[in-house]
């Protein structure tokens, strides 16, 4: 089996293992069985301004696939390998206990119990910036915690900030029951707004006890004819035309437009997106689109969400370290509710 590259950073450790068996990926493809394999790999240590970190759980989303298949295109090109993967493997949110704190790093200590987003999360060890951690929530699990780096920090950044949604707000979640959806849900409840969730048949009970006021079938209503109007809308997992979006908004709602793909190599389904943006200036309603970004801050405002009980990470499936080519099939392939973590 080809041997893992030396990173420039990629030191033995002074003490302890020096080698560790992770999830490794050599090469970009869409299919998570082929490229994704457990191996031999040298354990990491921090840089001064850097973490060691135990991993105890991994959580996957969607953009998991985006980074193991490097589509689109201009993903490679986000610092992700140009040729390659650069990275161990597409792993990012994470769960675990320091076990080492770098010269430089402030604010974190040995021992202490953090979730957070780093570079190859699917392995027994991990360095991270301190930048990018938050203490876990007292009141959730380290596989809860693994699924909020990402997921329940775009769905925050979605509601409060681009969405700005606020008490009484009318709000439409398309793809409500998905890692991003189920979050969004919970944090437009904890904003005070009256939540509509948009879901398939088999997922309708499910976005319902996530606390969504109203619930719809997207297989049995069709949203570009029906006469509802929503201070914001959230397509977090549909492919609906723009036009069709903005007749769900009152004349000075907010659209944004978080996910919804297709199969193209180049945008990735984006072309709604750079629409939106495009218009948006000349209509009353404002139409975006955004790129999160994992920070100390926002972690620590879902932490708090969680600890108060006004949101909960809900978890479909847990697998084993060794399953996490399956792990992303299963979230890729759609069948997912709420979030699927791999647990060391």
């Amino acid at each position: 089996m080809k041997a893992i590259p030396h990173h420039e950073k990629d030191l033995l450790p002074s003490d302890g293992p020096s080698t560790m068996t992770a999830i490794a990926q050599h090469v970009y493809g869409p299919d998570p069985e082929a490229v994704l394999c457990p191996e031999e790999v040298a354990t990491p240590t921090m840089g001064a301004d850097e973490v060691l970190v135990r991993v105890h759980a991994a959580s996957v989303d969607r953009g998991t696939w985006h980074i193991l298949a490097g589509l689109p295109y201009p993903i490679r090109l986000a610092g992700f390998g140009l040729r390659e993967p650069k990275h161990l493997n597409p792993g990012r949110a994470f769960s675990g206990t320091v076990e080492a704190v770098g010269a430089d790093a402030a604010g974190v200590e040995v021992g202490d119990e953090v979730f957070g987003e780093c570079d190859g999360a699917f392995a027994p060890h991990v360095r991270a910036k301190t930048a990018k951690l938050s203490v876990k929530p007292g009141n959730a699990s380290f596989e809860e915690a693994a699924t909020m780096p990402i997921s329940g920090v775009t769905a925050l950044q979605a509601v409060r900030d681009q969405a700005q949604v606020k008490a009484g707000d009318k709000v439409l979640v398309i793809g409500a029951s998905g890692g991003v959806g189920s979050f969004a849900v919970q944090i437009a409840k904890a904003f005070g707004a009256e939540v509509t969730g948009v879901c398939s048949t088999a997922k309708v009970d499910f976005v319902r006890s996530l606390g969504a006021d109203d619930v719809i079938d997207y297989s049995r209503t069709d949203l570009a004819g029906a006469a509802l109007r929503f201070d914001a809308v959230l397509d977090i997992g549909g492919n609906g035309r723009l036009s069709d979006l903005r007749r769900l908004l009152t004349p000075r709602g907010t659209l944004v437009i978080v996910g919804g793909e297709t199969s193209g190599r180049l945008l990735g389904g984006s072309g709604r997106q750079v629409r939106a943006m495009l218009l948006s200036p000349f209509v009353s309603q404002k139409l975006g689109t955004f790129i999160s970004s994992t920070n100390e801050a926002d972690l620590s405002a879902l932490r708090e969400l969680v600890v108060s009980g006004q949101v909960r990470p809900v978890i479909d499936r847990t697998y084993s370290l060794a399953e996490a080519a399956a792990a992303v099939r299963y979230v890729i392939d759609g069948r997912a509710s709420g979030k699927v973590v791999i647990r060391l």
